[in-house]
């Protein structure tokens, strides 16, 4: 498949009543073997696919997804794009990764609907003021745009927000980082799932991992649902599911299982032009192109596998809305959902070639595995096709724990994951 979206394609397909469209990606059978073998076909899995065929030429690749492609968290997450982070690793990283956003829909030959519409943070104390104030500078040393506003400028920005004298937390002033934003999580899905498809890589649905092939101590293979596949290389990029199969490979990881929920409100007329986040109960929220507030906050508290939440957060959640934005109390909520979170003790994602030979890791995304998808997918297709990892992922390894070599972005210690 070819097939190149332009407007001309549009003009002349309009012309056939559309009924010469390609199907986006092939739907192959799965061969004896591959070079490589990616297990999860969510947007970390098809990122390394893609880069893996165009930055390394390794194309005899397959996808294996045991749903279907953008069932996981990668077609359930909040949208958001951003890099204000202050450890160099993630800094580095996460940059890159923005720098990639900028220019992928031309990339992939699709719109993933890149809005750098600004990421706004709103600190609700003067300490977290004061935090944003370092974390502007921090940024700004790294070449990263970043702007501290008064109240004033914030409210300017986001006249919406409850500004009264009886607003539940005041607002002191603000953080903007002006080149992030949102894409559309599908469309990322789609658009690197067709992309990798134009360049030889089978993507194979309903085909689920149940263990490995083993010659001796090396892993040379998987057993799926649809029969075994062999395979040179075999990378884990699954989400909440990684402590999973890495047990089937003998590892044990430093990952916890989370739930971490979602909402959509009824369709409103533009007004929340910005990533609006705020300090005082750790709460986000962005109108999504079809008109809905899109919002979340902290995770649930428990382990889980569950792609659905407690009630208690569910309250906690509407109830940060409710107080930033006020007039969002008389939206109704269309709909809620959860997605699973691997969380890291240090809160910082695991990219590595593992002690086991011929498995390579991808998780521990914690709450940031969507802005780092095609960052993630280059860093990962790097180490795979090298034996060693990217400059921008060679912090991200699984002794890190043991050498202390934590990589702390919140300063909360070894629990990050529960504050």
């Amino acid at each position: 498949m070819t097939q190149r979206y332009s407007a001309w394609s549009l003009f002349k397909n309009a012309l056939g009543g559309h009924q010469g469209w390609e199907r986006a990606w092939r739907d192959p059978k799965p061969k004896k073997s591959y070079d490589v073998v990616i297990i999860g076909g969510g947007g970390h899995g098809l990122a390394t696919a893609y880069y893996l065929a165009r930055n390394h030429g390794i194309r005899n690749v397959a996808i294996l997804e045991k749903g279907y492609i953008g069932s996981g968290n990668v077609g359930r997450n909040t949208t958001i794009v951003r890099s204000n982070y202050m450890m160099q690793e993630n800094t580095a990283f996460y940059e890159h990764s923005m720098s990639l956003w900028r220019g992928l829909s031309e990339d992939l030959n699709y719109n993933v609907m890149f809005s750098p519409r600004g990421y706004l943070f709103a600190a609700c104390s003067q300490a977290s003021l004061d935090g944003l104030v370092r974390r502007a500078n921090t940024m700004r040393l790294s070449g990263i745009r970043a702007d501290i506003l008064t109240r004033d400028q914030v409210q300017k920005e986001a006249p919406y927000l409850d500004f009264t004298s009886q607003a539940r937390f005041p607002i002191y002033g603000g953080m903007l980082q002006p080149d992030a934003g949102t894409a559309r999580h599908d469309a990322v899905a789609w658009g690197y799932a067709r992309a990798a498809d134009q360049l030889g890589v089978d993507i194979i649905q309903n085909c689920e991992v149940q263990d490995y092939l083993w010659a001796g101590e090396r892993i040379v293979g998987v057993k799926t649902s649809r029969g075994d596949i062999g395979a040179g290389k075999v990378a884990v990029a699954v989400a909440g599911h990684t402590s999973v199969l890495a047990q089937k490979a003998g590892l044990r990881l430093p990952i916890e299982s989370h739930v971490l929920q979602a909402f959509v409100t009824e369709s409103i007329k533009p007004v929340v032009h910005h990533v609006v986040v705020w300090s005082a109960t750790y709460f986000y929220v962005s109108q999504s192109d079809k008109g809905g507030l899109v919002f979340g906050g902290h995770l649930d508290r428990y382990n889980s596998y569950a792609q659905r939440g407690n009630l208690p957060n569910v309250a906690e959640t509407t109830q940060g809305l409710a107080s930033l934005i006020p007039f969002a109390s008389r939206l109704r909520l269309l709909r809620h959902w959860g997605g699973i979170m691997d969380m890291t003790p240090d809160g910082s994602p695991i990219i590595t070639r593992t002690p086991v030979d011929g498995l390579y890791l991808n998780g521990g995304w914690c709450y940031g595995g969507f802005k780092a998808t095609p960052a993630s997918g280059w860093c990962f297709a790097h180490t795979i096709a090298h034996d060693r990892p990217h400059e921008f992922n060679a912090g991200f390894t699984m002794d890190r724990f043991a050498r202390g070599r934590y990589i702390d972005e919140a300063g909360y210690g070894p629990y990050n994951h529960l504050q």
